[in-house]
């Protein structure tokens, strides 16, 4: 199959994908679709989002529907990097009456990994599924272990309770394609998802793709072409986010502190490549960067004191900036 017929199986295959979700998840459309991107681009998310909108729900379809091994790991305070990565024990050879080490893996070596309330867990910990989602290996005792592939982490935040918490320094934060905020339904959604979980039926789900099929698809995003226009557009509405920059606008200066890195621009082309593909169309367009400019970038910025102080989130400065960027 050519990388054209590829393109078409692709599209057509998200649209029997955001077909079989939506018999378990009513609404979260774009978060649905950005998960899908992000797998894709081979990105990783951040999901944040209060309390029972459905985020284990969501993760543990998707990873149903497309017929990888799925893992939860529940972040708490007294969590060692050995609980993720996996540890060496000791095992007896009956035949021999021998001893030798023996490595047991941990609840990281899946295709989707649910990442609990990562910022429950102290830093060490913390860095411990970082570097495995920057390496995609495991390294125990010296010796190391590959991850299988596709290997795609997803951690969540409680935007709410930060009582006990570690946030992520901004350095962890950067290896995060997207955060992603997840919203409360609309009245119409949460009747929908009332009737659904309170009666009886158990939905099917269809096997819509493999692993193998997913690696093929992740290979054929980064064989996709971009025209130049759309890369520097890309590029430059990274670097408008810095504050040192000659070109950055004024209230860039005002309210951003710090502004987004190089990894930034690599994502907004990775990711509107996934999207025009998702769509059907062989090259993206600037209006692909634009709409994911907010994900990629919100988490990305440090905004300032007098941001703060003016109400302004670092949402509302990305939406400012796309819109001020022109084409």
């Amino acid at each position: 199959m050519n990388d054209v017929e590829l393109v078409s199986r692709l599209s057509k295959v998200y649209a029997d994908l955001r077909a079989e979700i939506g018999k378990v998840i009513v609404g979260q459309e774009r978060v649905i679709e950005h998960l899908l991107i992000a797998l894709l681009s081979r990105g990783h998310c951040l999901l944040v989002g209060v309390p029972g909108l459905a985020k284990t729900l969501l993760i543990k379809t998707l990873a149903e529907a497309l017929e990888l091994k799925f893992s939860r790991i529940q972040f708490t305070p007294d969590l060692m990097p050995s609980d993720i990565t996996g540890t060496e024990i000791i095992e007896e050879n009956v035949a021999t009456g021998g001893k030798a080490f023996k490595f047991v893996q941990g609840p990281v070596f899946a295709n989707i990994v649910l990442a609990d309330e990562i910022n429950r867990t102290p830093p060490k910990t913390q860095a411990a599924l970082l570097e495995a989602m920057q390496e995609h290996h495991v390294t125990a005792a010296g010796q190391t272990y590959s991850l299988q592939e596709p290997f795609f982490v997803l951690a969540t935040q409680n935007p709410i309770e930060q009582e006990g918490t570690y946030p992520l320094p901004e350095a962890q934060l950067d290896r995060f394609m997207f955060n992603l905020w997840l919203d409360y339904p609309s009245f119409k959604e949460e009747v929908a998802i009332v009737k659904a979980t309170t009666s009886p039926y158990m939905p099917h789900l269809n096997r819509i793709l493999s692993a193998k099929e997913i690696i093929d698809f992740q290979d054929l995003i980064r064989r996709v072409p971009v025209a130049d226009n759309v890369i520097e557009y890309a590029v430059t509405l990274v670097d408008r986010t810095r504050p040192t920059v000659s070109t950055a606008p004024d209230f860039i200066k005002n309210w951003i502190r710090w502004g987004a890195g190089p990894r930034a621009s690599q994502y907004l082309i990775l990711g509107a490549k996934t999207r025009a593909v998702l769509s059907g169309r062989h090259t993206p367009d600037l209006e692909d960067v634009k709409t994911l400019a907010p994900p990629v970038l919100r988490h990305r910025i440090v905004t300032s004191f007098n941001a703060e102080a003016e109400g302004v989130s670092a949402i509302q400065i990305i939406e400012r900036l796309v819109r001020e960027s022109g084409s």
